[in-house]
């Protein structure tokens, strides 16, 4: 059988992305097998430019995700990597714990099963807090009832990417930065087009993140998914009111949205952030109000999935909306964890796009999805906790590809 002496044979891969996933992908493969020609191919003139550079820099615990899906079996793996590797580099990051806080009766059921859910992901002193014992940690957090995470942590995930890219480098790896995939064809091996160069690969992996569908669309025409852009805009705190919060306060997320709500975050390299929002963005790489790419706008609106969701969560999305442009309103939002925060205290801050899959029914993806084809991955829904999990989700993927390149 010529094709599979010819996949047996193979002995170069590409990766088109330099995030966090890409990279952490980049960096198994080698590990695996260090003789392999491994060329990582970003548009972007630097790595981690888009959702991994605008992270809010949290290392996720895994207390989230249901029991046995790929989020939690690789959020709790890639959570100790992650650390594992941090100590060998040197890399600084602080496991401050987070409170996740119900602020009314309604919200105390779904506490409890976040409890039990952290429990059953194997998560070891989590503890539940009343509402005086929720002072001890933060004296200023408004709620009823809390859970402590001390596994929680913070960390810069863009220096996180940088040195995956130099370990990359001294194995051996290309990183061609600058220079955008403009197409990709399977033939005999994998041909790949950029605005630079062609190129021929024995196998490719696709970590596009915000542009993973159209990547994926180019060899899998029935591809069941879309790519939402979903931008979530911060605000941070002024120095003098930084007091209010010590580490982080989370609220309790609503189980049938996947975002876990306005909250507050210390961040590694000094500040408070608070946000972010929800709301959709005009482009892939929108991350103003303003920025417009009518195109990929027109794509997004006219998928069957997202018209199924904008229907569902109406009410919710032009809540989202309304708080984009009323910084009273997002103020209001904030207040229901931090009652002494005002308008005043809070400084405009950063964006960051999520790139969220929805598929054709209408079912915003919880999970992350990961699609194989002969010769080809396609890492099509990575979101949080992507990055806590990145060498978890990297080294997944170099194992399915052993069948191909062993």
């Amino acid at each position: 059988m010529p094709i599979e002496r010819k996949i047996l044979m193979a002995r170069s891969v590409c990766i088109i992305g330099g995030g966090i996933i890409g990279l952490a992908t980049g960096l198994q493969i080698k590990k695996l097998y260090p003789d392999i020609q491994l060329r990582i191919i970003e548009k972007e003139n630097d790595i981690a430019a888009h959702q991994t550079g605008h992270n809010s820099g949290v290392i996720h615990s895994g207390v989230y995700y249901k029991p046995g899906s790929l989020k939690a079996v690789n959020c709790k793996k890639g959570y100790q990597q992650l650390i594992e590797f941090c100590d060998q580099e040197g890399i600084n990051y602080d496991l401050c714990g987070k409170l996740i806080v119900a602020t009314s009766q309604a919200e105390l059921p779904y506490l409890n099963k976040l409890h039990e859910r952290g429990i059953e992901n194997g998560l070891e002193n989590l503890r539940p807090l009343t509402k005086d014992e929720l002072k001890d940690f933060e004296p200023h957090v408004n709620g009823i009832a809390g859970i402590q995470v001390p596994q929680t942590g913070i960390i810069d995930y863009k220096e996180v990417s940088q040195k995956y890219a130099d370990k990359i480098r001294e194995a051996g790896g290309e990183i061609n930065l600058g220079e955008k995939v403009l197409g990709i064809e399977r033939k005999k091996n994998i041909q790949v087009r950029t605005d630079k160069n062609n190129y021929e690969f024995d196998f490719l992996i696709n970590c596009a993140g915000l542009y993973s569908d159209e990547i994926a669309l180019q060899t899998h025409k029935n591809l069941n998914l879309r790519i939402i852009p979903f931008r979530g805009e911060y605000f941070k705190l002024k120095k003098e009111k930084e007091y209010l919060v010590k580490n982080l306060i989370y609220p309790v997320p609503d189980p049938n949205f996947p975002f876990l709500g306005v909250h507050f975050t210390r961040m590694i390299n000094g500040g408070i952030e608070a946000g972010p929002n929800a709301v959709l963005a005009f482009r892939k790489e929108g991350y103003t109000k303003y920025q417009i790419k009518p195109s990929e706008l027109w794509r997004t609106l006219t998928w069957p999935g997202f018209q199924k969701v904008a229907s569902k969560y109406l009410r919710t999305g032009m809540g989202e909306m309304y708080r984009s442009f009323s910084k009273t309103a997002f103020t209001r939002a904030l207040q229901r964890l931090l009652p002494d925060i005002t308008e005043d205290d809070l400084i405009e801050g950063g964006a960051g796009v999520r790139a969220q899959a929805c598929d054709r029914s209408g079912a915003l993806l919880d999970d992350f999805s990961i699609i194989e084809e002969e010769n080809l991955i396609h890492v099509c829904n990575a979101p949080s906790p992507g990055a806590t999990s990145s060498l978890s989700i990297g080294e997944t993927v170099a194992k399915l590809t052993k069948k191909y390149l062993s």
